[in-house]
């Protein structure tokens, strides 16, 4: 299955009061794994950049100035994310603002069924304690020593981590990967195939095997069947 993990950047915290979206990172999945196909942008605002949300991204006025406006990489981010669901830690915030700026060009807005909010999947996981994006990071052993300041990529790739331990899929990653790996050695010859502890009854009853070996025996001495069997079956006495 595709999702799309998303994180956004903006100038505040009320698209209502005129907070604009000034960046936008995406991470492609595929049943839980990363692909490497990525979406980012940075959106000039056509405002100006409150000192408190330049302290949290780092990102002026100055510099977004000469980045395009929403509308201009609106149909690029709307085909990347297509109609797969999103992944967003407190997804009413992100999909707000990108609701906001979908709405002052006149399209349609992001279904919030399409959400997957890891938030709420934190804290129903972890009740009681900060489910920060950093402190999921710490939780799981993922390492975020760059993250010096908020990023819309960098983030959304954190997040993309975070979402495997907390859905529990990197255990069977590592489950399958070790079936592979157990595989591959088999193959080598360096290793006993695992067995199972109980075998799987046969499927196939006695009167079903002995009509099989009395059709093969039809077929003559040479009838290639005849290999996977016990001993040979000898034609029919004319």
């Amino acid at each position: 299955m595709r999702e799309i993990v998303l994180d956004t950047e903006t100038t505040g915290l009320d698209p209502l009061r005129g907070d604009r979206l000034v960046e936008i990172g995406c991470v492609e999945i595929f049943n839980r794994m990363p692909t490497g196909q990525t979406y980012h942008v940075y959106i000039n605002p056509e405002r100006d950049m409150p000192a408190e949300a330049f302290a949290v991204h780092g990102l002026s006025a100055e510099f977004l100035s000469t980045k395009p406006l929403f509308h201009e990489v609106a149909d690029a981010f709307l085909e990347f994310i297509g109609d797969a669901p999103l992944v967003i830690h407190n997804a009413s915030f992100d999909i707000g603002f990108i609701n906001a700026e979908l709405d002052r060009i006149k399209r349609a807005a992001v279904p919030r069924e399409r959400l997957v909010d890891t938030l709420l999947l934190a804290r129903r996981k972890h009740p009681g304690v900060s489910n920060r994006l950093d402190d999921l990071c710490s939780r799981y052993s993922i390492d975020n020593s760059h993250r010096t300041k908020h990023g819309a990529l960098l983030d959304a790739e954190l997040l993309a981590e975070v979402y495997v331990d907390l859905v529990g899929a990197r255990q069977s990653q590592l489950l399958l990967a070790s079936e592979a790996q157990e595989i591959r050695v088999n193959a080598a010859g360096d290793a006993p195939r695992r067995q199972r502890l109980v075998p799987l009854a046969p499927r196939v009853s006695d009167v079903e095997r002995e009509a099989h070996r009395a059709f093969i025996a039809t077929m003559g001495e040479k009838a290639i069947w005849n290999e996977y069997l016990a001993a040979p079956v000898a034609p029919p006495a004319g």
